[in-house]
């Protein structure tokens, strides 16, 4: 694991370095994604069966066969034991009372003119949720993305994941009976979102498509935004924990914490920021020990080893400036005072504040969604929530002597930008 320091007269280009990571700008994934789209666009149900044979080596002879109905979902749910269907309930509850307080409602206001004046707050139609397969499979990723979407009061919901040879996580499917999602179909890939985009005669076409995937599914929700609304462009999965070698810091806990994500794919990011020179060795030699015991170390190691780091800081506010520029998706402050420290933080998907509070129990059952911009997208960009399931249209209704009175206004803006058309439109009013 490579190691940082912030007094090195070479640090802010090896900060670069590690940030540096392209998620869908490769010409040839481009290509490839974009004929894949197209030919499912040309051939829909059937294209998307062959593509799903070919990259998942899906037994399915006909397309009927990847479709999941709500009877099986439900035999799913009801087959769970005791134990896990408690763990799935709570963690459904906690999600959906976080995501009730997200609702916006509709608001009007009378101005002085007498005009009405507002904000209508509706659901989408439609939506799709990608639910990531292949190497995992992820329950709490359904979870996320649909109850959110059912919160918000979405019409329907129409589920993708990926089957590997026809196999699917009972666990998956019987969260998505109990998100309450409509439509389930065992595809992946490029050829799910563009089935989600254009629609098919299985398919319904949606207005949105949201959830994580590969670099395929990323770059096919990049090539469909503005046919259908997107979350975000989702890349690998990151973490950063911050301490200063406190007496309450464990290493063994905070070197955890970085694996933890380290183990979701070779591409993964897990970064340690520290004021403590002591406690980056401790934190160094803990990881070491733990990928002598992990199931998925193979993983850890290469995820680690590519774009891991230990980064030494000086004090408090140079690991602020570091963990700003980094913008990360998830962000631990194992600190005595977390409180404080967050104030200033500016860009992180999700922050969680002191030593009882790792990043893996907010995967699952904290109740904020998992679903994190990623790759310094923090920057501009929230965590899923309700809002990206409503959309808003404003409200203009304007009396006879509000009109009149706006109108001159509009009719001199329109004509210094010589829209005569516009000009008269206003004008008409007034001298009506």
């Amino acid at each position: 694991m490579r190691i940082l320091n912030s007094q090195n007269p070479t640090f802010d280009q090896e900060l670069t370095d590690l940030l540096a990571f392209e998620t869908v700008n490769d010409p040839q994934l481009l290509a490839t994604v974009d004929k894949i789209i197209a030919d499912v666009r040309q051939g829909g149900d059937e294209v998307i069966l062959q593509l799903t044979q070919k990259f998942d080596n899906h037994p399915a002879e006909t397309f009927a066969e990847l479709q999941i109905s709500q009877v099986e979902l439900k035999q799913a749910f009801d087959n769970l034991d005791n134990t896990v269907k408690s763990a799935l309930e709570l963690s459904a509850k906690r999600i959906q009372n976080f995501h009730q307080k997200q609702v916006q409602d509709s608001w009007m206001f009378t101005d002085e003119l007498g005009n009405t004046l507002g904000q209508k707050v509706t659901p989408l139609d439609k939506v799709g949720i990608y639910v990531p397969g292949g190497l995992a499979s992820y329950p709490s990723s359904v979870l996320m993305n649909a109850i959110p979407a059912k919160v918000a009061g979405v019409g329907e919901i129409v589920m993708v994941v990926p089957a590997p040879n026809g196999e699917l996580n009972p666990l998956v499917l019987a969260a998505t009976y109990l998100a309450g999602v409509d439509k389930v179909f065992t595809i992946g890939g490029a050829q799910a979102v563009a089935g989600l985009a254009y629609g098919t005669a299985s398919i319904p076409q949606v207005d949105k498509i949201t959830g994580p995937g590969n670099k395929y599914v990323a770059a096919a929700k990049r090539a469909v935004f503005g046919q259908v609304g997107i979350d975000m462009i989702a890349g690998p999965s990151e973490v950063l924990v911050y301490a200063e070698g406190v007496a309450e810091d464990r290493a063994d806990w905070l070197a955890m914490d970085l694996l933890s994500q380290a183990e979701h794919d070779m591409v993964a990011q897990a970064i340690f920021v520290t004021t403590s020179e002591q406690l980056l060795k401790d934190v160094e030699n803990e990881i070491n020990n733990a990928l002598a015991i992990l199931p998925k170390a193979e993983i850890a190691k290469t995820s680690i080893a590519n774009r891991g780091a230990l980064i030494l800081v000086k004090d408090r506010a140079e690991g602020v400036q570091v963990i700003n520029r980094i913008a990360p998706e998830h962000l631990e402050l194992s600190v005595n005072d977390p409180e404080n420290m967050a104030q200033d933080i500016r860009h992180a998907g999700a922050i969680f504040m002191g030593r009882f509070t790792p990043e893996a129990i907010g995967d699952y059952c904290v109740g904020p969604n998992h679903v994190l911009p990623t790759s310094g997208t923090a920057r501009f960009s929230s965590p899923l929530g309700v809002y990206d399931f409503q959309k808003k249209s404003s409200i203009i209704y304007c009396t006879e002597q509000g009109s009149q009175s706006l109108a001159k206004t509009a009719d001199i803006l329109a004509m210094e930008e010589n829209l005569e058309a516009h000009a008269r439109s206003a004008r008409y009013r007034i001298n009506q």
